[in-house]
C-alpha cells in the first residue's frame, strides 16, 4: 500500500520548469576548490573503510596528538561499577544505557538499530511529560529546563543497571512495512516503527509520558559545526518563511541566555562539552563537572538508585574529573572528516546537480567557513563542506516524534550533517538513517522526508531513475 501522506503521483513535465529554477537558484553545480577536503585543513586524508572515522585532525601537532589518543582511551573505556578496585573507571550507572562511549558510537559512526532478541545499546529512548500547571509551562517558557521529566524514569529510559538493581525497563520495536511507489516503474519498500515499552521496573509510565527514539549520530568534525560563528546559522534561518520559498529553518535556542543549540537531534545542545555531558549522564551515568549529580538519571521514586554507591572522585566530587572530561571533550572536538575520493567524477557531479535540482540544498547548506578566531587553532578560518544549515525544520507527520525539547517542535528536527554519510556501511556494519535508524537506505531516508522537505521528497520520487541514481551516487561520495 502507499504510504498515508505521501503524495506520489506527479506528471514529470508539470516539474521541469520549476526543476531547472532550482538547480539555477541552488548553485552547487560543479566541483568547488577544497570541496574533496569537507573539513579544511583538518581533513583526514585515509583509507575510506572500518576505520575512516577514527583519526585526529590532520593539522594537530605531534604533543596535541598525544592529547588525542588519551581522549580515544577514554572514550573506549569499559567503566566499572561502584565501588570497584579501578577507582579512575568506576562509578558506571547506577542506571545506564552503555558502558563506554564506544558501545554507542563503534568505531565513532552511527549507532546501530537491535535486531529481533538483541538489547538495545545505541536506541535509546527519551522521555518527558508536557506541562501540568503553569509553573512547569513557566520553566519551559523561560529555558531553565528543555523537557520535564517523567516522574519515576527521568529524561530516558535506561535498560540496565548495577549489580543489585533493576533496569527500568525494555524497548519494544515493531516495524510495519509500507510500499512507495516511485516514477519509472520502480518501488520501495518503507518500514515504519512503532514503539513500547515493556518490563518496567519501577511502576507505570505516566499516561501522558511523551517517547522520542534516538539513535547515536556519527562524531566526526563536531568541533568544525562548534566554531561556525552564530550569526553565520542565524542568517539562514526564516521562521516566517518571508521570502515564501516553503522552507523555515529555526534555530533551538537553550536556557535562559538562549544559546544557539547546535547538537543533538533537536539541536538541544550547544557545544560539544554539553553534549558530551549530558551523553555521560544519561547513556553511562557518570557526573561531571557541568553535571554533578552522580546517581545518573535516578528519581525520587528510585529510592534503591539513589542509595547505591557512587565514583565520585574525594577531591572532585565527580566521576568525570574535568582533567579527564577535558580530553574526552577534545578528542570529541577533532574526530576528522574523511576526504572524499571521486568528488569530481562524472556521476558524481552530475548527482550533485540534481541534488541541487530537488531543492535539497535549502536545507542542507553546502558549506561554512569556521570562526577566524576558534580557540583551537586547528579548526579555524577552514572553508567546510557538512552539508548542514544546523536549523530545526518541521519534517512533518510521518518523523514527528511529538515531543517538543526546547524550542524545537514536536515535528521539528535540526538538519543532519551529510559529510560522511556515505561511508556508513563501511565504519558502522549496516545503512540506518534518520533519528531512529528506520531508514534502511538512502533512498528510503529521502522518502520519509515531508513537512518543509515534501517538495524535495516530491522531486526526487519524479526524477527519471537514472537521475535518482546520480543523486544517490552523489550521497555516497560524501
Amino acid at each position: 500500500m502507499k504510504h498515508p501522506s505521501f503524495a506520489y503521483r506527479f506528471v514529470a513535465a508539470t516539474l521541469g520548469v520549476a526543476v531547472l529554477a532550482g538547480a539555477a537558484l541552488a548553485g552547487i553545480t560543479g566541483l568547488e576548490p577544497g570541496e574533496d577536503s569537507p573539513g579544511g585543513a583538518a581533513t583526514a586524508r585515509v583509507a575510506r573503510d572500518a576505520r575512516a572515522f577514527t583519526h585526529p585532525s590532520a593539522n594537530l601537532s605531534l604533543e596535541r596528538r598525544m592529547e588525542f589518543r588519551l581522549g580515544d582511551a577514554i572514550f573506549r573505556k569499559l567503566w566499572a561499577s561502584s565501588p570497584s578496585s579501578t577507582t579512575a573507571s568506576d562509578g558506571l550507572g547506577p542506571l545506564y544505557n552503555a558502558r563506554s562511549c564506544q558501545s554507542c558510537h563503534l568505531r565513532d559512526g552511527r549507532g546501530r538499530v537491535p535486531l529481533p532478541g538483541e538489547t538495545a545499546v545505541s536506541l535509546f529512548l527519551r522521555l518527558s511529560v508536557p506541562a501540568r500547571d503553569a509553573g512547569d509551562q513557566a520553566r519551559l517558557d523561560s529555558g531553565e529546563v528543555p523537557v520535564l521529566p517523567e516522574p519515576t524514569y527521568g529524561t530516558q529510559l535506561q535498560n540496565a543497571a548495577v549489580h543489585g538493581l533493576d533496569g527500568e525497563g525494555r524497548m519494544v520495536l515493531t516495524y510495519e512495512e509500507q510500499t512507495v511507489e516511485l516514477s519509472g516503474g520502480e518501488s520501495v519498500s518503507l518500514r515504519r516503527p512503532a514503539y513500547a515499552v515493556a518490563d518496567l521496573a519501577y511502576g507505570p509510565l505516566a499516561a501522558d509520558v511523551m517517547v522520542s527514539p534516538r539513535l547515536a549520530p556519527p562524531m566526526i568534525g563536531l568541533g568544525l559545526l562548534e566554531t561556525i560563528p552564530d550569526a553565520d546559522i542565524l542568517a539562514g534561518a526564516d521562521p516566517e518563511d518571508a521570502d515564501g520559498d516553503g522552507i523555515s529553518g529555526r534555530p533551538n535556542l537553550l536556557g535562559g541566555e538562549r544559546r544557539l543549540g547546535r547538537f543533538g537531534w533537536k539541536a538541544g545542545q550547544p557545544d560539544v562539552a554539553a553534549q558530551s555531558a549530558h551523553a555521560l549522564a544519561g547513556d553511562i551515568g557518570l557526573s561531571s563537572p557541568s553535571l554533578p549529580f552522580s546517581h545518573g538519571d535516578c528519581t525520587a521514586a528510585q529510592e534503591p538508585c539513589l542509595a547505591a554507591p557512587t565514583g565520585d572522585d574525594p577531591v572532585a566530587g565527580v566521576e568525570v574529573t574535568a582533567p579527564v572530561f577535558d580530553m574526552l571533550t577534545f578528542y570529541a572536538r577533532h574526530l576528522a572528516v574523511p576526504a572524499r575520493t571521486g568528488a569530481g567524477e562524472a556521476d558524481v557531479l552530475a548527482g550533485k546537480a540534481r541534488f541541487g535540482d530537488a531543492g535539497c540544498a535549502a536545507c542542507h547548506r553546502p558549506s561554512f567557513v569556521t570562526a577566524a578566531d576558534a580557540a583551537d587553532p586547528e579548526l579555524a578560518g577552514q572553508r567546510i563542506y557538512p552539508y548542514t544549515d544546523l536549523l530545526l525544520h518541521d519534517m512533518g507527520p510521518d518523523l514527528a516524534d511529538n515531543r517538543p525539547e526546547a524550542r524545537a517542535g514536536g515535528s521539528e528536527w535540526r538538519t543532519p550533517p551529510l559529510w560522511g554519510i556515505g561511508l556508513t556501511q563501511e565504519v558502522s556494519g549496516r545503512t540506518e538513517f534518520l533519528h531512529d535508524g528506520r531508514a534502511r537506505s538512502l533512498t528510503e531516508a529521502i522518502l520519509w522526508h515531508g513537512g518543509e522537505a515534501a517538495a524535495a521528497r516530491d522531486r526526487f520520487v519524479a526524477m527519471t531513475p537514472e537521475d535518482r541514481r546520480l543523486l544517490i551516487e552523489f550521497l555516497r561520495s560524501l
